[in-house]
Formats: C-alpha cells, sequence, structure tokens
C-alpha cells in the first residue's frame, strides 16, 4: 500500500495538479481573509460613527435638561433605537438604560465587549461594541452597539471558506488522481511499446486513441521514427547481404587473377597483366564503396549546406554533351533540347553526377537491347512542374523496366535479370533516389513505349525562371 501511495504521489500530474489546488487554496485563504478583515473594519468604522452620532444627541440632551433629562432620554430610546446604554453614577450605582451595571464597557478609544441583555438574564453571551464617555462630574455614560450577527456571520464566512477549501482540496486531490492514472495508462502503453522494440520487436507500434491531443501527437510522430528506424534497419540488412552477395563475385575474381598471374610460367608480363587487371577490379571495388559512402551520406543529409543557385537546364546540357560521344560510339541518338534557363537552389555536383548516372543507363541498356540506330534515341530534356519545380526527364527505347519491379530497382545492388550481362553494380538509381531525397524531390519511373521513361522532381527554394527565348 505505501509503495502504490508513493508512485501515485511520484506521477508529475498528480504533482502538478496539488501544486495548482495549493496556489488556489492559498489564494482562497488570502482572499478570504482579506474580505473579512475589510468587511469587520467597514462594520466597526460603521459602528463608531453611529455611537459618535448618538453620543452628540444625548450630549445635547443632557445640555438641555441635565442628568435628568438624559436618564429619561435614554428610557425612551433603548426601546426604539436599537442601542444599549447605562447611566450610572461615578460610584457605579445604576441610573437608567439597558446595560447591566456589572457589564465593563471600555472607555477611552472604546472597544467590544461580552454582555448579557437584561431580559434575557442568562447566558450566553452577545458581542457588543461601545464607550464609555463621562457625563458630568458626578456620573457616566457608556452607549454601545449589539454586533453578535456580524460575529454570526463572519464566523458562517469563516466556515464556508473552511468548506470549500476542504472541498476544492478533495476535488484536486480526485482530479489530479484520475489525470496521474489517464496519463500513466497511455504512457505505460509506450513504455510496453518501448520495451518490446528494445528486445528485438521492430514491428510493434504505440496505440494511438484518435484523440489527436499531444500524447497521440507524439505517439505519431513515435510510430513515424519506429517505421523509420526499422525501414533504415531492413535496409542496413539488406545492403550487408547484398554486399556479401554481390561483392564476393569481383573480390574472387581479383584473387583468381592474382593467382592465375604467379602461376603463368610467362613470367614479368604474365605479372603485369595481372596486376593490371586487378586494378582494374579494385578501381571497380573502390567506385563501389564510393558511391555507398556517397549514398549514406545523403542520406543522412551531410551534404545539404553545399546548395547553391544552379541553372538546371544549363548543368544537364553540360552533361549530356558529355555523352554525346559515348551514345554516337554506342550507336545511338541523344538528343537535349531545353527551351528555357530554369534555377534552382541545388548541390550542382549531386545533380550533375545523377543526370550522368540516368543518361549512362540509358545507353547501357539502350545498347544492349540492340535497336537500330535510326530508332535508338535517347530523349533528355528539363521541364518544370506546375508549381515551377524543375523536372529533369530521360527516355530511352531499350527494355525498359516492369512496372512491379519499379519500386525495388530503387534499392542498392538490386539488378534485374535482363542487366545482368551488363556491367554495374546496382547502385546508379538508388544513388539518384537519394539525391531526389536531399533536394526533397522524388524519382518516378515510367514506361516510355518502349523503354524507359525516368523523371526526377527537385523540390526546394527556386530563383528566377528565364522567359522562352522563343
Amino acid at each position: 500500500m505505501r509503495q502504490a501511495f508513493e508512485r501515485m504521489f511520484s506521477a508529475t500530474p498528480l504533482r502538478l495538479a496539488l501544486g495548482v489546488v495549493a496556489i488556489l487554496v492559498l489564494g482562497l485563504v488570502g482572499l478570504a481573509f482579506y474580505i473579512g478583515h475589510e468587511a469587520n473594519r467597514l462594520m466597526s468604522e460603521r459602528a463608531f460613527t453611529l455611537l459618535q452620532s448618538e453620543l452628540t444627541a444625548l450630549r445635547r440632551s443632557r445640555d438641555a435638561g441635565g442628568i435628568e433629562r438624559l436618564g429619561r432620554e435614554i428610557d425612551a430610546r433603548r426601546t426604539i433605537s436599537g442601542f444599549l446604554y447605562r447611566l450610572a453614577r461615578n460610584d457605579g450605582h445604576w441610573l437608567a438604560g439597558n446595560l447591566a451595571d456589572s457589564v465593563a464597557v471600555p472607555s477611552g478609544s472604546g472597544g467590544t465587549f461580552d454582555y448579557i441583555p437584561l431580559a434575557q438574564q442568562s447566558p450566553p453571551t452577545r458581542l457588543a461594541i461601545g464607550i464609555t464617555v463621562v457625563a458630568d462630574a458626578n456620573h457616566t455614560l457608556a452607549v454601545g452597539i449589539d454586533i453578535e450577527d456580524q460575529r454570526d456571520l463572519a464566523d458562517k464566512l469563516r466556515r464556508a471558506t473552511m468548506i470549500g477549501i476542504g472541498g476544492l482540496t478533495l476535488l484536486g486531490l480526485g482530479f489530479g488522481w484520475l489525470v496521474s492514472r489517464t496519463l500513466n495508462q497511455r504512457l505505460a502503453t509506450i513504455n510496453t511499446t518501448a520495451t518490446a522494440i528494445m528486445v528485438g520487436e521492430l514491428s510493434r507500434r504505440i496505440d494511438r486513441d484518435g484523440s489527436n491531443d499531444e500524447i497521440d501527437t507524439i505517439s505519431a510522430n513515435l510510430n513515424l521514427m519506429l517505421n523509420r528506424i526499422e525501414e533504415l534497419m531492413g535496409a542496413l540488412r539488406e545492403v550487408s547481404d547484398n554486399i556479401a552477395h554481390d561483392l564476393k563475385t569481383p573480390l574472387t575474381r581479383l584473387r583468381n587473377r592474382a593467382e592465375a598471374a604467379l602461376r603463368d610460367p610467362s613470367g614479368v608480363s604474365a605479372f603485369r597483366d595481372g596486376l593490371e587487371r586487378t586494378i582494374e577490379e579494385a578501381d571497380g571495388l573502390i567506385q563501389t564503396f564510393n558511391a555507398l559512402l556517397l549514398i549514406a551520406r545523403l542520406e543522412a543529409g551531410a551534404v545539404d549546406d553545399t546548395k547553391r543557385d544552379t541553372d538546371v537546364t544549363s548543368l544537364v546540357n553540360d552533361v549530356a554533351e558529355l555523352y554525346q560521344p559515348v551514345a554516337e560510339e554506342a550507336g545511338l541518338k541523344l538528343n537535349c533540347s531545353p527551351v528555357r534557363a530554369i534555377h534552382a537552389s541545388v548541390n550542382r555536383q549531386l545533380i550533375g553526377q545523377a543526370v550522368a548516372n540516368l543518361i549512362d543507363n540509358a545507353i547501357k541498356y539502350s545498347k544492349i537491347e540492340g535497336v537500330s540506330n535510326s530508332s535508338s534515341t535517347i530523349e533528355v530534356g528539363v521541364t518544370t512542374s506546375p508549381n515551377g519545380d524543375p523536372i529533369i526527364a530521360i527516355g530511352d527505347h531499350g527494355p525498359g523496366i516492369p512496372a512491379k519491379e519499379r519500386a525495388r530497382v530503387l534499392k542498392r545492388f538490386v539488378r534485374l535479370e535482363q542487366s545482368r550481362s551488363a556491367p554495374g553494380t546496382g547502385l546508379g538509381l538508388s544513388l539518384v533516389a537519394a539525391v531526389a531525397r536531399l533536394h526533397d524531390g522524388t524519382i518516378r519511373l515510367e514506361d516510355n513505349a518502349p523503354g524507359l521513361r525516368v523523371e526526377l522532381l527537385l523540390r526546394g527554394p527556386r530563383k528566377n525562371i528565364a522567359p522562352n527565348p522563343s
């Protein structure tokens, strides 16, 4: 039981609720004290003002007719005015009024006193406020006002305040407990999911209640984060498997060539030829690892700060010009016909490499298909989306990619069966996809009837777009 209470009071929501309740209670206590104090002060001031007025009237009666006139005035007033009076000699002998001679009424500036009404003659006492003054050389006059009702009102206010404070405290405790219990249940769901994920259940997700409050929003974001983590872990496993599978062949080939060179009886010429082939294989492996590292840097956003305002049209045209001789050597026609300058904030080197990968793929697979030179044309162009974002498009008339395989070929080391005979590592399109993601863009693979059309959409800050020269 003790541990349960400790857990309950250690909950942050309950502590916050108790803190708010404590502040409200202190505020109510202070307000009640202030109101009570001010009400008592105002009523006391009013009572003393009435006393002074009554004393002034009685002094006028004394001045007009002496002590006897004053006594008759007191006897007349005590039944209708609501005041308390007592006229007595200096030796204490009672002469007139409705206060017993045994009641001590403060003199000087006055004050409160307890008394028993003459008609009652027995407790309980009542509270009054009054003052005793000198009537003449041989007599004193005490005048007071009953304030028992005022004290009852003050007591009722105090009781109501205490009841309100107690009720508010209980309500705060109950509300805090309810909020703490609700939040703890929801947080327990998150903790349970986190524990399951830590032991290896990466597919577990946090249940949402659909309220769209702060915790539900955090749960949604955590689920998105977990989806991304699971995706990255899956990609890591896939990359590891692909590296083990796809790099085993070139490494084995490299070792076999080195071993063959050692066994070749031709001597130095065989060694030289073997070393040259080994260097070629090593360069291919280095290129593969460089591509992997670049993709990793892109996905981590490590090159995001290198974006600059770039004429995308001019960049694509420059890359196409570099590949014109390669296309002609392969018996292909590379047609690049940009019509206007399109500026955007991009990483020039990465966009250039992505375009080079796409054109290289188009040349490579168009050549494999073996289409006649007259119809083997690779189209390269730059347009804009309805939002003004640059779109780089490369289309070929090669074998194309089946629709069901288009999402898979964007992953690392993925090569389709018809492309196994062509040189490559299966990293070209995955690198292009990483470049697109870095620029908040997308890569889209479409049927070019026949062949493949690749569109690279780049989003982000755009600069001025030059008008069409035509």
